[in-house]
């Protein structure tokens, strides 16, 4: 894991070919094939593997690899897809270290992912929150970068529900980043998961959040985007996600705010589908099913239900005066006899009233 940058997708072709054992001996003697030797050339003289689990350990953090039962198979299985497509981003993490209590099977076995621009505007913030928490108390894993602006208030507000948070890093587990987040990641990780596949003590690097995108993708069910510009590591990950089959929502703001550009975007360019209600969200991320949102619906009339002829007649009467049917056949363009037809039909449903001098609109 510390001898090539992620995702080094030759190097994992290799170890599944000849086992990590023989893989860790071939790589150190350098005989491995060329794409191999290229990916770890720099970094394999490189045997930390000792340090790395002291390290890990000192933070209460553990190894998972995919010989282990706690390894999330089912959930990665979309990248080795990818990757089998020709997809060379989409490569199977080597392993991930993990800090915090629960195990990466039952944590994403219904998870969604919520994530969004770092400069995010007070509404922005605020959707964030409110969708971390519904999605957290109906029972979802909310899953993001632990940056600042929309990955934090989405990590809170599902923390706030009690719910279930995972925050996947670009550095390794025992780093605090950003630091002015050291306590929210303390607070995942006393009930949730704080993960990477960089092990401890890698630093951040502007191209390990674009790696670690993929994860945050794969790792859930669908993306939420509820603020990103046009090019971002939000926008990215919309894009990942899209791109391994899950389901793409994005939240609508002002169309004068800068930090909604990219949701809108991917809203007109049908790269996602319109986030417009948590019970939207949860019928488009969760269980097929389990949760089934209201349609809205607008104000009822007495009207409703009537067909043309019958509206045009009921339009034709006043609510005071009253109107021959000859003069309700003119006003409405129906004909005579139908009109004669119709007029005792609305009195029946209550809204024409039949009176000495002619017709007229029953009152409300």
């Amino acid at each position: 894991m510390r001898v090539a940058e992620p995702p080094a997708t030759a190097l994992l072709g290799f170890v599944e070919a000849v086992g990590p054992l023989v893989a860790a001996e071939r790589v150190r003697a350098a005989d491995v094939p060329a794409a191999v030797l290229t990916e770890t050339s720099a970094r394999r003289h490189l045997d930390q593997a000792a340090g790395d689990l002291e390290d890990a350990e000192r933070v209460g953090a553990r190894l998972v690899v995919p010989e282990d039962k706690e390894w999330p198979a089912w959930q990665l299985l979309c990248l080795a897809t990818a990757a089998d497509r020709g997809q060379r981003w989409s490569g199977v993490p080597l392993g991930l270290w993990v800090r915090g209590p629960a195990t990466l099977p039952d944590v994403f076995d219904r998870a969604v992912s919520v994530v969004g621009a770092r400069s995010a505007s007070t509404y922005g913030e605020s959707m964030a929150a409110e969708i971390g928490y519904g999605l957290a108390a109906a029972g979802m894993t909310v899953v993001s970068g632990a940056a600042f602006g929309i990955d934090g208030s989405a990590h809170r507000g599902a923390l706030n529900a009690d719910g279930c948070t995972v925050a996947v890093l670009a550095c390794g587990v025992d780093k605090d980043y950003p630091l002015g987040h050291a306590a929210l990641l303390d607070r995942i990780a006393e009930t949730g998961l704080v993960i990477s596949e960089y092990p401890p003590g890698t630093p951040p690097a502007k191209h390990r959040f674009l790696v670690r995108n993929r994860l945050i993708a794969a790792l859930s069910s669908g993306t939420v985007v509820v603020e990103a510009g046009v090019r971002s590591g939000a926008r990215n990950t919309a894009t990942t996600a899209a791109a391994l089959g899950k389901v793409v929502m994005a939240v609508p703001g002002p169309i004068t705010s800068a930090t909604s550009v990219g949701c809108h975007d991917l809203l007109r360019t049908g790269a996602a589908i319109l986030a417009g209600s948590l019970a939207e969200i949860l019928e488009a991320v969760g269980p097929v099913g389990e949760h089934l949102a209201d349609h809205p619906d607008g104000p009822h009339h007495r009207t409703d239900g009537l067909g043309d002829d019958a509206l045009r007649v009921h339009e034709a009467l006043h609510r005071r005066a009253t109107r021959s049917t000859a003069r309700v056949a003119v006003e409405s363009g129906v004909p005579l006899d139908r009109v004669r037809a119709i007029l005792p039909e609305l009195e029946l449903t209550g809204l024409a009233e039949r009176c000495e001098g002619g017709w007229r609109q029953a009152p409300d």
